[in-house]
């Protein structure tokens, strides 16, 4: 069944009746999956990846290390959870390294983002510190190249 769910990952409007094509699971089986893991949470949601510089649609994005003071019996989620409620924040994940937190933040300038990380960010209850780098480019985006293929250089062979 973990088939249906790479299918569905890689195109998110692939059909019952292509994902059924592509695994050899039964299409009705299928359908009962979807409803099912869409119920369970398992399936958050479907998504489109865009490029939004081929648009023209200028986003600045950053990426902050947060270090967070360590509480007794309280870890890390209370703190992620606070951080996430924010508009400005795309992803929060709990990392290994020097820090604890690496945050994706999303704004239309730089100076945008980096009052959201001196003013709101660094102000949650036990961030000690922050980290920020900002992304220049995007090459690969959710599994998907975003840079065009170079042209083939080969010369063409003739029977």
């Amino acid at each position: 069944m973990r088939e249906i769910l790479t299918v569905l990952e890689a195109d998110a409007r692939a059909t019952p009746e292509r994902i059924a094509a592509l695994t050899g699971i039964a299409e009705d089986e299928v359908r009962a999956a979807i409803v099912a893991w869409e119920a369970e949470g398992v399936i958050r949601r479907y998504k489109t990846v865009v490029d939004w510089d081929r648009l023209g649609d200028e986003r600045v994005t950053a990426f902050v290390d947060v270090t967070v003071a360590p509480e007794r019996g309280r870890g890390f989620d209370d703190v992620a959870e606070r951080i996430a409620r924010f508009r400005e924040i795309r992803a929060v994940h709990l990392v290994s390294g020097a820090q604890d937190l690496r945050v994706e933040v999303e704004g239309s300038s730089m100076k945008e983002v980096a009052d959201f990380v001196a003013q709101k960010l660094s102000g949650v209850e036990r961030v000690t510190a922050t980290s920020t780098h900002f992304l220049l480019r995007r090459y690969k985006d959710d599994h998907q190249l975003l840079t065009e293929p170079e042209p083939d250089q080969r010369l063409s062979v003739m029977p």
